[in-house]
């Protein structure tokens, strides 16, 4: 026999279970249409993966879960889709929610089931995962995802709740009565899961008949079933753990932390049915009770309009309908909503069972409220901060730890509706967190996108300071490779001009040792080439004393452009002579042959008219370079003033050059004439 322990406060209103704890579950038929919600976990509504108009199979994934708290959503039966939208919901705010309709076929059609055969060897994120795909959530009121309950480890204690301590429902009560070995097989897949030490079953007293299934669904195992005084709220997890374990949860520490987890008997069985046969949670054990005519607990598809679900026990009046019990319920805003797996009974009000409450008066501070509080809190103090507004300081109070019960509003002399002023409380401080992580959410944006201008700028100064490292690179490259291309250019030139040297050199060498008569010709060439050479090298050096003496001499560079000019043609001038009286002595020498040696008077006279015509040009060209010389000295700027004076000098020399190129031309075929014609 367990030690039982004791929580503080708590009440012993009446239980009206009889009323539909008496008689067996009952199967109903199916109804004409399903709202689906999708919202069916304290978590994120589901993600729809269905279209209007398409068919599914009963048990098909509808809506897939949306993050770690959502949980999917499955067809209850096979019909077609014929909705997707907004619809009426069972929840206090009276809002509606995103709901899928589903039109029964009524063939009862099963997709494939799949079920978790090997869950013993199962890992533990593996039958988690599982879980949620099969959208197993918390059954006893909370909705919490199962698998999320089933992530701690090494737990010293699973707690089995089967307390079932609010009146009017008896949903578990009959489930432990018709289904405890089912119950147990998920107590067995929780505690592997869990690795629990110990599992512990607390039912109250006032449900023999579940006790005594359960004791022997769970014979031959190590599970123990714990009957529990009656008393309400010891149904809550917290007061359940106090009860079985002694020990209790702190403010804001889990019950993991402490070794201990807490499990309500519909989830265990829901979870045999997905892990053993497949079944995701398409239906749940519902209550119908109050004021109906058969009052009766049922097993209704998840997604059953409420109206039509309180028509099968009798319910014909407009009275309004209570979901959950009378102590933690809310008034249902809309009948047409579908059932949640949050929808554990259905109470119809009457006004003799719920006659209208009084209205509230001033608190008188008598203290009821705080001894029947069983979380050892100060309903009063909680009551005015919450009426005041002050939330922070109600915060302070511990008002989160406040579990809802309704203890506090059932005991009170002045009928104040206490929970509604907390839910009240909780409800504007969650509103203001969620304003608060939109404001900061907006900030770290606003942070963010000033964080990414700068950003955007200094990569902008960084390219464009790329770019111009890159265009002064360029730069320097084409430079460079001007500089290049320019000695590259200056260099073939030079080569040019030394192998035209190297050639000369190489013809010099190779010429025949001359004749006598050869001999003097070249000698008289090069006397004439070695005289013209004196001329230019006397004109160059004028010239630069010239450009030396006056400091005008760069002005005009007409002048000293026609003074070169002039040497350049005497100088062409002297070697076209020099080429052509080299090739008619060649050719005298070659057609005469002795006539030369028999005749050289003849020659000889042809060689002094050619030594008197070079003497002759000789002359004229050193008396016109000193005519030049003295013009230049004497002058000085005003050579560039007056170019017809320079321009008259080029034309006398012009004119001597070509007069003697005439007179040479002349003598020359005067001496072919000779050789042809000796006599």
């Amino acid at each position: 026999m367990s030690r039982l322990y004791d929580f503080h406060g708590g009440i012993h209103p009446p239980e009206n279970k009889q009323q539909s704890s008496a008689t067996p579950i009952r199967q109903l038929p199916l109804p004409p249409l399903l709202h689906i919600a999708l919202g069916q976990s304290v978590g994120n509504a589901a993600l729809p993966c269905v279209q209007p108009g398409q068919r599914v199979l009963k048990g098909q994934c509808i809506a897939e879960a949306d993050g770690r708290l959502s949980s999917a959503v499955h067809a209850p039966t096979s019909g077609n889709i014929i909705a997707i939208g907004e619809h009426a919901f069972a929840h206090p705010s009276g809002l509606p929610a995103a709901t899928i309709t589903l039109q029964p076929d009524g063939l009862e059609q099963w997709q494939p089931r799949q079920n978790l055969p090997h869950w013993r060897d199962a890992s533990g994120s593996e039958l988690r995962d599982f879980l949620q795909q099969m959208g197993i959530v918390g059954l006893g009121g909370a909705v919490f995802p199962t698998h999320l309950k089933l992530a701690a480890r090494e737990l010293q204690t699973l707690v089995v709740n089967g307390a079932e301590c609010e009146p009017y429902i008896s949903c578990d009560d009959r489930l432990m009565q018709e289904r405890a070995a089912d119950i147990v097989a998920g107590i067995g897949i929780a505690a592997h899961a869990l690795r629990a030490g110990e599992v512990l079953i607390g039912i109250e007293d006032n449900k023999p008949q579940a006790i005594a299934a359960m004791q022997a669904a769970c014979h031959g195992t190590p599970f123990r079933v714990v009957a529990i005084p009656t008393k309400y709220p010891s149904g809550s997890a917290k007061q359940l753990i106090r009860v079985l374990t002694g020990k209790e949860i702190p403010h804001g520490v889990r019950a993991t932390e402490l070794g201990v987890q807490c499990l309500n008997v519909g989830t265990l069985y829901a979870i045999a049915r997905a892990v053993l046969h497949g079944e995701p949670l398409l239906s749940r054990i519902v209550t119908l009770t109050g004021a109906v005519a058969d009052a009766a607990n049922v097993e209704a598809l998840i997604g059953t309009p409420l109206d039509w679900l309180l028509a099968q026990a009798g319910h014909t009046t407009a009275a309004e309908v209570i979901m959950g019990g009378p102590m933690m319920g809310f008034t249902v805003p809309d009948l047409a909503a579908g059932l949640s797996k949050a929808g554990n009974c259905l109470i119809v009000k009457s006004p003799a069972e719920f006659p209208p409450r009084p209205a509230a008066m001033p608190c008188i501070r008598c203290g009821e409220c705080a001894t029947a509080c069983p979380m050892e809190l100060q309903p009063m103090d909680l009551f005015w901060f919450a009426k005041a507004r002050n939330f922070g300081k109600a915060q302070e109070w511990h008002l989160f730890d406040c579990i809802e019960c309704g203890a506090c509003s059932y005991v009170c002399p002045s009928q104040i509706p206490l929970v509604d002023y907390y839910r009240f409380a909780k409800s504007e401080i969650w509103a203001a967190e969620r304003d608060k992580k939109a404001a900061d959410l907006a900030r770290r944006r606003h942070d963010f996108r000033q964080f990414r201008i700068e950003r955007e700028k200094s990569e902008k100064a960084e390219r464009l300071a790329a770019r111009a490292a890159e265009q002064a690179a360029k730069l320097a490259a084409s430079q460079a490779a001007t500089t290049t291309v320019s000695s590259a250019q200056d260099d073939p030139k030079k080569a040019i001009i030394a192998a035209a040297m190297a050639r000369a050199a190489e013809q010099q060498e190779s010429k025949p040792l001359p004749d006598s008569h050869t001999q003097a010709l070249d000698d008289a060439k090069q006397a004439a080439i070695k005289a013209a050479m004196e001329r230019a090298a006397a004109r160059k050096a004028a010239a630069q004393q010239s450009s030396d003496d006056s400091s005008n001499a760069a002005a005009n560079p007409a002048g000293s452009t026609g003074i070169d000019n002039a040497k350049q043609a005497a100088i062409q001038a002297a070697m076209e002579r020099a080429a052509a009286r080299k090739a008619a002595a060649q050719q005298s020498s070659d057609d005469s042959g002795n006539n030369a040696a028999a005749n050289p008077v003849s020659a000889t006279g042809i060689d002094d008219t050619k030594q008197a015509a070079i003497q002759a040009a000789m002359e004229r060209a050193a008396a016109r370079k000193a005519a030049a010389q003295q013009s230049n000295d004497a002058s000085g700027n005003n050579a560039a003033a007056n170019p017809v004076s320079a321009t008259g000098i080029d034309d006398a020399k012009q004119a001597a050059i070509k007069a003697a190129m005439e007179r040479a031309a002349a003598r020359k075929a005067a001496a072919q004439q000779d050789q042809q014609d000796p006599t």
